[in-house]
């Protein structure tokens, strides 16, 4: 896996870019993911203005128009288009931010990427990874963030991070929430990374629980009860525990770039508004890979490419934005299997408990360790939103889950399925690179925006059977450039990821 060298990270980047603007600031494989009686799924973040402990920001339903006005330099007309906010962000990324943090053993690395790593281990741990068997010890130390307080008391929390681990170290990332009533979850764990499979086997930890929410592989949530009684989570903490084998040499050890979590509380629908198309057609030059001609390779990832819809997507924007696996690090492919950055991805987004390619904090992590790349989960609020991003230059990666008859042209139905949106027609209709094709040249499909727009945003849905599941409404990955262009800065600033 090609390691990162130095940068900023997206969040800090952009903010200074728009600083120096003088803007005005204001889960899935094709197979489907468990149905969990509501709709789940990972998002991401943003700091608002400010460069201190930094702010939140909340997306609303109209990013399209907030980036008009932004882009007008009209910052009360951008914060008039921007609804009800359903999306809270919040990333640490800055020295600043990470000084703000509880140390115990961990120290700030500041410079042009400011990032987390270890100063002096806080204590040794016995880790026995569940998957392996294997039992070994680990130095640690940790950072834990300042409270949040939400401006959209949350349903679901999802947490996610930017790291860099070397051979021989692991990051864990918990969250704990307080709810609306005064009372706190328990410390969660969101997930135990690393970017390679030689120490510990990447793992989300399932069904964690304390009657009130319970962890679904990548999402925090309340559970039904306490969601219908109007319960809500209104501010969290993040605690990252960095891991390195004992007797490593100072300096040593795993690092953090950008760490955080999203709240949301996305109302229940069957169907959203239609949206209007922003203008003339647009596309990006994407890759284009399907994961069905990867159909029986490496079984022991998720059955092999059938189910490789999360990582096929993810390989096709990390090299849009130029990037790609070295040839060493391909080494351990089979010669003579197409695609074998493919057959990369899967193996190095592969969550051991899921027993799947789609968990997605886990693919926005992959996404960012290639250089000069960040990643993040989020939610999106309307078609719209996802239109300014592409027209800026970024494509976006959705799960969506539908029956065969709601979506014209795809020829299939789906529980969860992610795909790459890449343009839009002159008629507005959606331009998607699909995985779920035959062979790379058939990837590119059209879309109906209507059809296409309700499968996304809806958060309730009837399946083959009747019955009604849940709809992932509006999951989006974002794989951007650690420095993007302005025009990107404003996008990602209209839609509540900046």
């Amino acid at each position: 896996m090609t390691a990162p060298t130095p940068r900023r990270s997206l969040l800090a980047v952009a903010l200074a870019a728009v600083a120096a603007a003088t803007v005005p600031v204001g889960r899935a494989a094709a197979a489907g993911r468990p149905a969990v009686g509501q709709p789940g799924g990972p998002r991401p973040a943003a700091p608002g203005a400010g460069a201190g402990a930094g702010a939140s920001a909340a997306a609303g339903p109209d990013g399209a128009q907030a980036a008009a006005a932004a882009a007008d330099g009209d910052a009360a007309a951008a914060a008039r288009a921007v609804g009800r906010p359903t999306v809270d962000n919040r990333f640490w990324y800055s020295a600043a931010h990470w000084q703000a943090g509880t140390h115990q053993g961990t120290a700030v690395l500041t410079g042009p990427r400011p990032g987390l790593q270890i100063a002096a281990p806080a204590g040794r741990s016995e880790y026995a990874d569940p998957h392996t068997g294997r039992k070994a010890a680990w130095e640690y130390a940790v950072w834990t963030s300042p409270v949040h307080r939400s401006t959209v008391p949350g349903t679901e929390v999802i947490a996610s991070w930017n790291a860099r681990t070397p051979a021989g170290t692991w990051i864990q990332a918990e969250l704990r929430g307080t709810y609306s009533d005064g009372r706190a979850t328990p410390w969660y764990v969101m997930g135990r990374w690393a970017s390679g499979d030689a120490d510990i086997r990447r793992t989300s930890v399932n069904g964690q629980t304390d009657g009130r929410s319970t962890v679904w592989t990548d999402t925090l949530a309340l559970d039904v009860p306490a969601r219908t009684a109007g319960l809500r989570i209104k501010d969290w903490q993040l605690r990252l525990t960095l891991y390195r084998k004992p007797g490593s040499p100072a300096g040593s050890g795993p690092t953090v770039w950008l760490a955080g979590a999203m709240a949301s509380d996305v109302p229940d629908r069957f169907e959203v508004p239609a949206s209007a198309p922003l203008g003339p057609a647009h596309e990006l030059p994407v890759p284009r890979y399907s994961q069905e001609v990867h159909v029986g390779q490496y079984p022991e990832y998720d059955n092999g490419g059938e189910a490789w819809c999360s990582p096929t997507s993810s390989q096709m924007v990390i090299e849009y934005w130029g990037r790609k696996p070295a040839r060493k690090d391909l080494a351990w492919v089979k010669p003579g299997f197409t695609d074998p950055q493919v057959c990369h991805a899967a193996r190095f987004t592969y969550d051991h408990a899921y027993k799947g390619c789609g968990n997605w904090p886990f693919n926005a992590a992959y996404a960012a360790t290639y250089e000069g790349l960040a990643g993040v989960v989020t939610r999106l609020t309307s078609l719209a939103q996802l239109e300014t991003l592409v027209r800026a230059g970024i494509p976006a990666i959705t799960s969506q889950s539908f029956r065969a008859e709601e979506l014209t042209g795809a020829g299939y139905g789906t529980s969860g399925h992610l795909m790459t949106v890449i343009g839009f027609t002159a008629s507005g209709d959606v331009v998607a690179n699909d995985p779920n094709s035959p062979d790379n040249p058939s990837v590119r499909r059209v879309y109906k925006r209507r059809e296409w727009e309700n499968v996304w945003l809806r958060t309730k849905r009837h399946n083959a059977s009747g019955k009604v599941a849940s709809g992932s409404g509006g999951i989006c990955y974002l794989y951007a450039p650690a420095r993007p262009t302005l025009a990107q800065i404003l996008a990602l600033r209209a839609v509540g990821v900046l």
